[in-house]
């Protein structure tokens, strides 16, 4: 049989590709996490809590949009790894496929930036101050959907043709120049929240145009070959996407009713604290994309081989990686929390601090369990066990922490809501390992 452990040294082999990838991907989503950093923290200088606020109201809308980006670009690129792994020729329609409807998905988000943003963001619970902040800046990044989704499909399709090295240099450079250009919109030009939005549109059109190198390499076995849409094809497809929408929903989940929780008990201070907590929180969440993205090109290709040895390698391996980097991020949070405030913190409001610093805490300790339902989902899908990744993506995703938010905070107050993050991932926790042990006992 073919397989990717076929001989003695190939366990050491893959053991190193993995690694590889893992890094490389880890680097790439720290460099999109870092620029949204970079954008609050010069929304923070120039806007105040006020410009905060309005960003961690739509973020949501963020949320929703690499979500979409992100199922129908993970699914179809895993679709696309598997069918290509067991020979069959067909594999490059999932490629156009993808494209048309990551389009086709953005229309909605195009004509509701352009008609409505000011009805969108006080729908997000924002009041005629933060409004007049934010409504530009929702205007602009709406219609820039499409350039976020098809950032996606390019990226996903270039790390399965096996040049995961592009896709990382595609997603560093886009994220460094959005950085460089939050400070020249915002600053020289002072363009002010409009600046930050174009700023941020622009990005994902400099890694598309990055990730087009593909084509003219040695290395690429990837074609755009045009056919009709297919809505079954889609279908598949999202089947093993479900768990990237919902990991990247997820974030939008919990903020939404996040903000809505803590507009009652603090009012827009409290917010603010959340949107620090909540933009740390995607560099946390990055690190664990990262490793996911990273075990996939190769847990589809040894399942599309059914190399049962290496799929217990790939198993073994990202685990003991989750492990490491679950102790880092949260370490480091534990220990740094009151100077990565004050970096957002630019009017040196004592009451955002008595929220963020203890908030942060708190909420950090949920990464001490997310990681490993973070990648493990991940594995799930691009293995093509859709159905308990979904169950694992939805329970993390929508249902326990709605739930754990509400409860703990009508017990705790405030810190009832940081603390409902690690309570949701402990819960998923259990469902993750009983999955995972229940595959790797099958093989």
């Amino acid at each position: 049989m073919n397989s990717i452990t076929s001989d003695a040294t190939a366990p050491a082999a893959v053991s190193k590709k993995l690694r590889s990838y893992i890094l490389q991907n880890i680097l790439a989503m720290l460099g999109t996490s870092c620029y949204i950093l970079a954008d609050t923290f010069f929304i923070s200088a120039a806007e105040g809590s006020g410009g905060i606020t309005a960003l961690n109201l739509v973020l949501p809308l963020y949320s929703l949009i690499f979500a979409i980006g992100s199922m129908i670009g993970t699914g179809s690129a895993t679709r696309y790894a598997i069918t290509k792994a067991s020979g069959s020729k067909t594999c490059d329609v999932y490629f156009s496929n993808a494209i048309f409807f990551a389009v086709a998905a953005s229309i909605i988000f195009i004509l509701g930036g352009s008609f409505c943003p000011e009805t969108i963001i006080r729908i997000m619970g924002a009041d005629d101050q933060i409004a007049a902040v934010g409504t530009s800046y929702t205007r602009i990044f709406l219609v820039f959907a499409p350039c976020f989704m098809l950032n996606y499909v390019f990226t996903s399709f270039v790390r399965n043709d096996s040049d995961p090295t592009l896709a990382m240099a595609a997603t560093l450079t886009s994220s460094f120049s959005n950085i460089f250009l939050d400070y020249l919109f915002m600053f020289p030009l002072k363009m002010g929240m409009p600046g930050a939005a174009l700023a941020t549109g622009l990005s994902p059109v400099i890694s598309i145009s990055i990730c087009t190198a593909h084509f003219f390499t040695k290395k690429n076995t990837l074609h755009l070959v045009w056919s009709r849409p297919s809505i079954r094809r889609l279908f598949r497809s999202c089947q093993l996407g479900i768990s990237a929408f919902i990991g990247e929903m997820s974030s939008g989940i919990t903020t939404t009713v996040f903000n809505f929780l803590l507009l009652g008990l603090g009012g827009n201070t409290a917010v603010a604290a959340y949107g620090v907590t909540a933009n740390f929180a995607l560099v946390g969440t990055a690190v664990f994309n990262g490793i996911g993205q990273g075990v996939q090109p190769l847990a589809s290709e040894a399942y599309g081989k059914s190399d049962q040895n290496g799929t217990r390698l790939i198993v073994r391996h990202s685990a003991l990686y989750t492990a490491a980097a679950a102790v880092l991020v949260t370490g480091a949070v534990l220990l740094f929390a009151e100077p990565f405030v004050s970096v957002f913190n630019s009017e040196g409001s004592a009451e955002m601090a008595a929220y963020a610093v203890p908030g942060i805490r708190l909420y950090f300790l949920g990464f001490l369990f997310a990681g490993f339902n973070i990648v493990g989902t991940g594995y799930l899908s691009a293995t093509a066990h859709a159905k308990p990744a979904f169950a694992i993506a939805i329970l993390r995703g929508v249902a326990a922490i709605t739930v754990f938010a509400f409860l703990l905070s009508r017990l705790l107050g405030i810190d009832g809501i940081w603390l409902a993050f690690p309570a949701a991932e402990l819960c998923c926790l259990v469902l993750t390992v009983v999955f995972l042990w229940r595959d790797y006992q099958m093989k």
